[in-house]
């Protein structure tokens, strides 16, 4: 595979540091995953009177929000659930995000169009409970991919601020090849009619996207397709260095980095589109 970026001075010494974290990284992960398979229970809170429906419509008239109280939904990858998410949101909530949701889709499920479909009727949910207009997601690998359709195509943008994709194949990845039994990893490959689907004009698209890739990610292939690369976007390209696929929810650079994008202040209203590119070590 050539890389599109110079490699650090030993690279077969990062990349086998990378491999071994991996390691670490998936077998903690086995022994968290029991703990995330069931959906998360919250308790629905009655909205306030001026937050009741809008007589013929079916939208809440929500107020905005300070940062730390527009909720955070997490969205796992393929064959995942949202446990891989724990340390992750152990330091969102420590830095003060009060409202943090996790969503499981099945593992079943076989078009990534019905997975979007599920996360958003997930959002208006979180909405309808915390009282917000708004959410970030962060989505890993397959999750990112699911939040960006729901958010490019199925009118989501008008729900989700920033949309943070971690390692998520956006041009669509060659790994794998064996795995294309799965509907939706067909889906995940490059020039799928899905991924093509993502590249039509999305005028007017109101989510800001922060894509976090590693340049030693073995799952992305080439490690560039996890880069949102589309005119209409405004979109951040975030490389990684020295961590793969599998460390990027869990990695405590990351996390700062993911945090930091989710508190930028930066309005969505009355700017074009941009893209631009930056590193976490």
């Amino acid at each position: 595979m050539k890389l599109p970026f110079p490699l650090p001075s030993r690279p077969s010494t990062a990349l086998l540091a990378a491999t071994v974290l991996e390691l670490v990284v998936l077998t903690g992960h086995l022994a968290a995953y029991p703990f995330g398979i069931t959906q998360e229970r919250h308790a629905r809170r009655p909205a306030p009177d001026h937050q009741r429906h809008a007589p013929g419509t079916g939208l809440h008239h929500l107020p905005g929000s300070p940062d730390a109280e527009r909720p955070v939904v997490l969205l796992h990858g393929f064959i995942d659930n949202r446990s891989v998410f724990v340390l992750l949101r152990r330091a969102l909530a420590r830095h003060g995000r009060r409202h943090l949701a996790s969503l499981n889709y099945s593992p079943l499920t076989r078009d990534l169009r019905t997975a979007a479909e599920l996360l958003g009727r997930h959002v208006e949910e979180v909405c309808a409970r915390t009282g917000q207009r708004e959410v970030d997601i962060v989505g890993h690998s397959l999750g990112g991919l699911i939040a960006r359709y729901y958010v490019q195509r199925l009118g989501g943008d008008h729900r989700v601020r920033t949309l943070v994709t971690l390692g998520t194949p956006h041009g669509g990845t060659a790994v794998a090849p064996g795995a294309g039994i799965h509907p939706i990893v067909r889906q995940m490959r490059g020039g799928s009619p899905l991924i093509e689907e993502l590249r039509r004009p999305a005028p007017g698209c109101r989510t800001r996207f922060v894509s976090f890739w590693g340049e030693l990610d073995q799952v992305m292939v080439p490690v560039e397709t996890a880069c949102v690369d589309h005119p209409d976007l405004d979109a951040v390209n975030v490389r990684v260095t020295g961590i793969g696929h599998l460390a990027l929810p869990v990695h405590p650079a990351v996390a700062t980095a993911v945090r930091e994008a989710l508190e930028s202040q930066q309005t969505r209203e009355g700017t074009a589109p941009s893209t631009g590119t930056s590193s976490v070590a």
